[in-house]
């Protein structure tokens, strides 16, 4: 069971949920005194800054092009057309670059955006609810599906042996839970 994301979230701070649009970054600041933006990228599919790319800054109704976007230190640098100089950059600190939704790009079967998995209702291969799934985190080995319910938070491993099936249209998720995952369920 892979999940390709929008939103990578590793220091925890939240990702805008805006039906109509996918954060693909994170402004982290200014770089420089012409107006590049620090951004931590949260998307899978690099293309998305590409020189010539749409991007939505977050709160605003409209698009930028991306008129450049370079690695630097783990991180991008990217120009967005009216972003001239440092002040201005500097303002867009901790805001999401976002993409249209119906711009998404189309995932193989068995892959959602982590949107689309947030909210589900989690139950157990036993017919136990966990309750609901309201995060996703990730890590170097794998993704983490955090649900919170009558078992308080449960952290569930995104890998094939706990996630067993996925029902977007019944708003389900069905896992096998592994010794130990859940202590008052073994």
């Amino acid at each position: 069971m892979t999940v390709v994301t929008n939103d990578n979230d590793l220091d925890g701070s939240s990702v805008p949920k805006l039906a109509e649009h996918l954060a693909v970054g994170r402004i982290k600041g200014a770089h420089g005194l012409h107006g590049e933006l620090k951004v931590e990228v949260l998307t899978d599919f690099d293309q998305r800054f590409e020189s010539g790319s749409l991007l939505i800054v977050e709160g605003e109704a409209f698009e930028r092009e991306v008129l450049s976007a370079r690695p630097h230190k783990g991180f991008l640098l990217v120009k967005l057309q009216g972003i001239v100089d440092r002040t201005e950059a500097q303002r867009q600190r901790g805001l999401h670059l976002l993409v249209q939704r119906d711009k998404a790009v189309s995932l193989p079967e068995g892959e959602y955006y982590a949107d689309e998995l947030e909210g589900l209702r989690v139950i157990t291969t036993e017919g136990v609810e966990l309750g609901v799934l309201t995060e996703v985190w990730w890590t170097a080995a794998n993704e983490i599906y955090v649900v919170q319910g009558a078992y308080g938070e449960v952290l569930l491993p995104a890998i094939a042996d706990v996630v067993q099936n996925v029902d977007l249209q019944k708003g389900e998720m069905l896992v096998r839970l592994l010794p130990g995952l859940v202590q008052s369920l073994d």
